[in-house]
């Protein structure tokens, strides 16, 4: 047999790639199974994005190779954005670089700045991805604690007694996967001054800015965030592309051109009815967003019924396409009672033990769904819960 890569040996496939198959084997034409897992949306683009793409791919001309910084047009939409939405100034042509989603984005910086048995912080609960690319480029992994109740969600005096020799990294997420917990300018000064009194370099994984939190925030806002201060971001949450891979890399010129020496190497460009696309989505206006709020809120307010019936506790200010909870103390097994749930019921609802050993109580339900759907899934659970109630004693 021929043997594997080492890197691999601590990497195993994503959990969503097993757990959906077995989602799927589940479905009956008499009980279809509702997805509350996956943070896919379902909404639609701006029209304007998709009309773009059509006249763009419709072109013969625009099917080929492309730049590996993107059209100018494209990283002008994005300066536009992030002075509009964040009051961050970027030069086009310096400070950014375009990505195939922000995903490919970890792997670049990653093997653009961390060496074998050199160190990253990352958050727990977290993205899964950070730990997954930190151990394909052989790094240490330490995680920090973000609480998901507590007044701050990093415990700063916890970080100040950490040993930041050899750390080259530190991912943040705000606002957070999976807690939805956000973090106030204070708290990204704090982090900035960290990384310039420790020497190590901030990433700020931020594609859920815009999704019900009125107080969008970049990390490059902050003074003196551009000498140890990265940032992605994507179209893929915000504005409804997580299928078009479409994303970018912000921060200081030298720190772009390390990873675009790596992402040159990866692909060939991305599509130019792609970029064609971007540009447009990224001129929407608050109306726009406005209006998807409006959606979000309505779900998340069934979120909140779930919650309440499956007997869980959970911080009320969130952001972000998901509603973050703790399972009762009564369930030993959270993953075995939402597996339950899932073969009884047919509602699968993501168990938080997959971000990290801080998740292992938790749960996680998306917002992607509909809610004429998400009300049928609330009405599953309460009769389920009905059943388990007698059976477990919640």
């Amino acid at each position: 047999m021929i043997q594997t890569a080492k890197r691999i040996e601590k990497v195993e496939e994503y959990y969503f790639s097993r757990k959906l198959a077995e989602v799927r084997s589940l479905d009956r034409a008499d009980l279809r199974i509702i997805n509350l897992g996956i943070g896919s949306p379902d909404l639609a683009p701006d029209p304007k994005a998709i009309t773009a793409l059509n006249a763009s791919a419709s072109n013969p001309a625009n099917h080929g190779y492309q730049n590996y910084k993107g059209i100018p047009a494209l990283r002008e939409a994005i300066a536009s954005f992030y002075h509009k939405t964040y009051g961050v100034v970027l030069d086009p042509e310096k400070n950014l670089l375009p990505l195939m989603g922000s995903k490919e984005g970890i792997m670049h910086v990653s093997m653009a700045f961390v060496n074998e048995g050199e160190k990253v912080l990352i958050p727990n609960p977290g993205y899964p991805t950070y730990a997954s690319v930190s151990n394909l480029v052989g790094a240490v992994q330490l995680d920090y604690r973000i609480d998901s109740f507590g007044e701050s969600a990093i415990d700063f005096a916890e970080l100040a007694d950490r040993d930041f020799t050899d750390v080259k990294i530190m991912w943040l997420n705000f606002p957070h996967m999976p807690t939805g917990r956000k973090a106030g300018k204070a708290v990204l000064e704090k982090l900035v001054r960290l990384a310039h009194e420790k020497n190590f370099l901030l990433v700020n994984d931020n594609p859920y800015s815009l999704i019900l939190n009125q107080e969008p925030m970049s990390i490059l806002s902050v003074d003196g965030a551009e000498e140890v201060a990265m940032e992605l971001n994507s179209l893929s949450k915000s504005h409804n592309m997580a299928g078009w891979r479409i994303g970018w890399l912000a921060g200081k010129k030298e720190h772009i051109d390390f990873v675009l020496r790596v992402k040159s190497n990866m692909d060939s460009g991305m599509f130019l009815g792609l970029q064609h696309a971007a540009v447009e989505a990224l001129k929407a206006g608050q109306d726009w967003f406005e209006q998807q709020d409006e959606v979000y809120q309505q779900r998340r307010a069934l979120a909140a019924q779930m919650m309440e019936a499956l007997n869980c506790e959970w911080f009320h200010d969130q952001s972000g396409l998901f509603l973050w909870g703790q399972a009762p103390d009564t369930i030993a097994d959270v993953e075995a009672w939402l597996n339950g749930l899932l073969y009884s019921a047919h509602v699968f609802i993501t168990p938080g033990f997959i971000f990290g050993s801080e998740g292992a109580r938790f749960i996680r339900i998306s917002l992607c769904s509909p809610a004429e759907k998400m009300q049928e899934a609330l009405e599953r659970i309460r009769k389920w819960m009905a059943t388990e109630t007698k059976t477990i004693g919640l």
